[in-house]
């Protein structure tokens, strides 16, 4: 069986990063199909490195309220440094694209409390009814980390495919060590991100932009 290229270009250009949830949870049979198709990626010799802690139900609900909690009142810490700074064409895009939400839900340039109020909705995992915490072995170092990046790209494809929306958070990593202690995942395991999916809520504002790509010849240096 083939997909035209038609095809894959159409289910990419329709994922987006979803910031509204409706509350009613995917199926089981549905998360194990596009989990089972994210782990077809490729990997550095076959490795899979992947190791996901996924919560549904009542455990959403309870770790939410546990991580708002830890938000309010410890500090941020995470397995993995984050970048430095953005500069230059990467740090303009960065600024479009948080200016493209915060004008999708209302908040104007100088509102800090607005922007802050925004960013929390991280940690209330934007109202998904699901979220997996995405691991990988600390000896594999930036290779493991690399092909959990993958990963990440098939699952949020995969679950386009079925209908079901999803947004990488790299915020919910920078609680690390409370991520171990929440879900006992071993220190050897580097946190790398959460993802929270389920049904996209198309009336949220914030789910009311999307962002551009660059142009080839902006980071395609051709030879030949």
């Amino acid at each position: 069986m083939s997909v035209t290229p038609e095809a894959l270009d159409t289910l990419f250009s329709s994922r987006f990063s979803c910031r509204g949830f409706r509350p009613e949870p995917v199926p089981r049979a549905d998360i194990e199909a596009i989990i089972g198709t994210a782990q077809k990626v490729p990997s550095w010799c076959n490795a899979q490195p992947w190791n996901i802690t996924l919560v549904s139900g009542d455990e959403t609900t309870r770790f939410r309220a546990a991580l708002q909690q830890e938000v309010a009142t410890g500090a941020p810490k995470s397995d993995m440094a984050f970048p430095a700074r953005y500069d230059g064409v990467y740090k303009e895009r960065r600024r479009t694209c948080g200016w493209q939400l915060y004008d999708a839900v209302g908040v104007e340039k100088g509102d800090r409390d607005g922007s802050a109020r925004q960013m929390m909705h991280n940690f209330d995992l934007f109202g998904a009814p699901h979220c997996a915490i995405l691991s990988s072995p600390a000896d594999l170092g930036a290779y493991g980390a690399l092909d959990c990046g993958g990963f990440i790209s098939g699952f949020t494809i995969a679950a386009q495919a079925h209908g079901v929306a999803s947004i990488a958070l790299a915020a919910v990593a920078s609680y690390g060590p409370f991520l171990h202690r929440y879900f006992d995942i071993p220190e050897g395991q580097l946190i790398l991100c959460g993802i929270s999916f389920g049904y996209a809520d198309m009336d949220h504002p914030a789910n009311g932009f999307r962002t551009d790509r660059a142009g080839l010849d902006s980071f395609v240096d051709w030879r030949g």
